[in-house]
């Protein structure tokens, strides 16, 4: 635990710094202005699909308490889309920039070995990306039922987070074989990074700077973690 509580304070330090508080703000207002565009678009036949789920529920039968819930299934189905559209623009686009910025401050005697660094990181962060939207969608009609809501995106924001940027994080640094190694050692380090990282996400205001702030969290814990592998194992870092 002092592991990741030494990465989250290490994270809101860096986001004190300019050149990294912009590498968190951009992505979040570019998936908020394009998400915003899109409800305005077809605000109407999303309300009309997700009324489709409402009717089965066995109180649906009052018109006003069917419509509000579709209205707010669509509001949670626009919100997973966003929060999964920055983590996207960070992962691709800001990370690399992020990486260099924490290593060459905090980890700057760590060598890079990373191997097919891009595509790796690309193929990581879609396919997490796939499961997570397909898991969001499933999800939609639960979070009608009473607590679920305080629950159930929690879990599965922490595991989202953890499952895209423990790999990213380390990509551009490690070997596969040394990634292995940190992610059967570190697993559960990485779990609660992603619960304490998730629960920033449901926090207004907060959550604009959450994408940025999960990888920052999750680079300070992987590197951290290598170095300390390869000090162990007695390689050169």
């Amino acid at each position: 635990m002092m592991e990741v509580f030494a990465a989250f304070t290490r994270s809101l330090r860096d986001l004190t710094r300019a050149e990294v508080l912009w590498q968190a703000v951009w992505p979040p207002l570019v998936a908020l202005a394009l998400w915003i565009a899109v409800a305005v678009s077809v605000w109407a036949h999303g309300v009309a699909l997700m009324a489709h789920m409402v009717p089965q529920l066995p109180w649906s039968g009052w018109a006003w308490v069917a419509h509000w819930a579709a209205v707010f299934l669509l509001l949670a189905a626009f919100a997973a889309l966003t929060y999964f559209t920055a983590i996207l623009l960070v992962a691709v686009f800001a990370l690399p920039r992020l990486i260099n910025l924490v290593a060459a401050r905090d980890y700057p005697d760590l060598g890079r070995h990373g191997e097919n660094v891009f595509w790796g990181s690309l193929g990581n962060t879609l396919g997490a990306g796939a499961i997570f939207v397909v898991g969001c969608l499933a999800m939609l009609p639960l979070l009608l039922i009473p607590g679920a809501l305080l629950v159930l995106p929690l879990l599965w924001g922490s595991w989202f987070d953890q499952r895209t940027f423990r790999f990213d994080a380390l990509a551009e640094h490690a070997t596969r074989a040394e990634i292995q190694r940190l992610l059967a050692a570190n697993r559960s380090r990485f779990y609660f990074a992603g619960i304490g990282t998730a629960a920033a996400a449901h926090v207004p205001l907060v959550n604009l700077l959450a994408p940025a702030f999960t990888a920052l969290v999750f680079v300070h814990l992987g590197l951290a973690a290598l170095r300390r592998q390869r000090q162990e194992g007695g390689i050169e870092l």
